[in-house]
């Protein structure tokens, strides 16, 4: 089973178009060049021929590009992308779905029912595409079962429910419940491989060590260094948890809790353009390094 990271960085991507911090503009001044992200996004493929893309950022169509795997390579008219799963109803993980409007089929998306409503009500894509391709819609479930999308064979899909809220634009921002948000354990089915892959991941319960227990790869949260980091760097008003994002450093904070799965290969997704660790010179970066924690790049290729 094959993974290909597409976007590495958090909403925005890095540089974000109206982000002048030391690091963005170092980034288009030349010497972080190389460290350039777009926005959060995986692609898996059990045949190296069909992929299930999952979540859909704004920056999709340039990640297509990007990617050859990805490449049209059937009719005039066509797509490797078989198949969307979405792990929420973020705007920075669906927006993409209106760039692929121009599809010949409707697009097969897999997603929670509280993901499903959202994208009908308060944020309705899924009506817009009624208009252009349409969708056809298959619930993903939140009680520990899996599911394996039959246009990708080769990948199983385990949905696990997440502690976190819903988008501001969500009619039920202030009700969560599990399938707002969730982590995917991805499953070679065929030699039991796996990846639990959380892009956003604000707290770590603990009926989530089954799952990190398991994993062979773990790709979580890397958003922000410290609780307060944006506050500090940009002014922002929030804090990295008030914003449903564990920071990397403290006693509880992400790394800490990384420790406790040193056969897993761990992996940081979903960066900040705040976050010190997009500077390879940086103390921090090489405070990964010691403790063999890789940051993601956007092209990062995973064999399971």
């Amino acid at each position: 089973m094959h993974i290909r990271i597409l976007g590495s960085a958090a909403g925005g991507g890095f540089p974000q178009w109206n982000c002048n911090s030391p690091r963005c503009r170092e980034a288009r001044a030349g010497r972080l060049t190389g460290e350039r992200r777009t926005q959060s996004s995986i692609a898996v493929s059990g045949n190296g021929r069909d992929w299930l893309l999952i979540n859909a950022s704004p920056d999709i169509r340039q990640q297509i590009i990007d990617n050859p795997v990805l490449h049209p390579s059937g009719e005039v008219r066509s797509s490797n992308i078989a198949a969307i799963a979405l792990m929420d109803s973020q705007i920075d993980h669906v927006t993409g779905l209106l760039m692929l409007r121009e599809s010949r089929d409707p697009l097969p998306i897999y997603c929670t029912s509280r993901t499903e409503e959202d994208l009908r009500t308060g944020f309705p894509i899924l009506e817009i595409l009624k208009h252009y391709c349409g969708s056809r819609v298959a619930s993903l479930p939140v009680d520990g079962s899996s599911v394996q999308p039959a246009e990708v064979p080769g990948v199983r899909l385990t949905p696990v429910p997440l502690t976190s809220k819903a988008p501001p634009y969500s009619p039920h921002r202030e009700s969560p419940e599990p399938g707002d948000n969730i982590g995917l354990l991805i499953e070679n089915p065929d030699n039991g491989r796996r990846a639990f892959y959380a892009p956003g991941l604000g707290e770590i319960g603990e009926h989530l060590h089954r799952w990190l227990s398991e994993a062979d790869v773990i790709m979580v949260d890397g958003t922000t260094w410290t609780d307060d980091e944006m506050a500090r760097v940009v002014g922002g008003r929030k804090t990295a948890r008030e914003m449903g994002h564990l920071p990397l450093d403290g006693p509880d904070g992400m790394i800490a809790y990384l420790s406790a799965y040193p056969a897993a290969r761990r992996i940081l997704v979903h960066i900040n353009n705040t976050n010190p660790i997009l500077d390879p010179a940086s103390a921090e970066r090489a405070r990964l390094q010691e403790l063999d924690i890789e940051v993601s790049r956007d092209g990062m290729d995973i064999e399971l």
